[in-house]
């Protein structure tokens, strides 16, 4: 059973290091049903599923809602497994146009809807975040109008977070408006820094953008963190990678993320990988371990 092999060390992963715990994302497992998932997952030794809702996993316009989360909850609390909410759906929305409608389309009902049901879902599995992001802006929409329409939607999505009791991640994304920590910083000042307008860091988004090493964008980010994800990937090239194809130096980065303080799930996101989903999960997950183990001293982070 799951329950048994999740305390079993799995051959050639080594014994997870203290004070780190790994998740790794559903959009990585879109051939398994999410039952499946889950059980894949807690068998390799995950503390966590980073669920991204969609036609696949617990689509949230289908019917029998609750009775569906009440089941993956159970499964999750069998399995021991913590989560985040993901709202990074490709196609769930709109079947012609990826991610579309966002935040600052002109027709956004879609979004906001979804939106308000992830947060629904999230309270109900006692999820530890909800993620979200900007999109992009619409062709000839101005730059002021933009950010207009991105803080009205986010003002929203606080005020239900708040009825819920969850707390929202926000994703800087490569391509889309809020793109970047200093993006994300004016967003959350034009917001009033509210405490529930946490921080989504994606790993490889800071290769990826940032000017800064990945080191020290963890840091900056630290104080706002509610949700972490992890891949590789080089610098100026959105794609996310398996750990080794990249550019990234990870004992570095993990040992900034313990400088931080922060406790929360750090969860592999490859979306491309479903292929070969639980061996790329087997080897992800061996990989930030060993990387884990190197992180023993302070000179570690530059």
């Amino acid at each position: 059973m799951a329950d048994a092999a999740a305390a079993a060390p799995v051959p050639g992963v080594p014994e997870r290091p203290a004070g780190f715990r790994f998740g790794y994302g559903t959009n990585g497992f879109a051939g398994h049903r999410l039952t499946d998932t889950l059980a894949v997952l807690a068998d390799l030794g995950y503390q966590g599923v980073a669920l991204t809702l969609d036609h696949c996993h617990l689509d949230p316009f289908a019917p029998g809602l609750a009775r569906r989360v009440a089941a993956v909850s159970r499964r999750l609390g069998e399995l021991g497994l913590a989560t985040v909410v993901e709202t990074g759906a490709r196609y769930l929305l709109d079947t012609w146009h990826k991610h579309a409608p966002t935040l600052l389309d002109d027709e956004r009902d879609r979004r906001l809807e979804y939106l308000g049901l992830a947060m629904r879902v999230a309270a109900d599995l006692g999820a530890e975040a909800v993620s979200l992001w900007s999109g992009a802006a619409p062709p000839r929409l101005p730059a002021r109008a933009a950010w207009d329409r991105l803080v009205s939607g986010c003002a929203w999505a606080l005020d239900e977070a708040e009825r819920r009791g969850v707390v929202l991640g926000f994703e800087p994304e490569p391509g889309i408006l809020v793109d970047t920590l200093d993006a994300y910083d004016r967003l959350s000042r034009l917001l009033g820094d509210p405490p529930r307008f946490g921080l989504t860091l994606d790993v490889g988004h800071c290769r990826c953008l940032e000017a800064a090493p990945v080191p020290d964008c963890v840091l900056r980010a630290g104080p706002r963190l509610v949700n972490v994800q992890i891949e590789d990937m080089r610098q100026g090239v959105h794609e996310h990678l398996e750990f080794g194809a990249g550019e990234i130096d990870f004992p570095p980065v993990l040992a900034a993320l313990r400088r931080t303080g922060y406790q929360g799930l750090i969860s592999v996101e490859l979306p491309r990988h479903s292929h070969a989903a639980p061996r790329i999960a087997a080897r992800s997950l061996a990989f930030l371990r060993a990387a884990a183990g190197a992180v023993s001293t302070p000179e570690t982070v530059p």
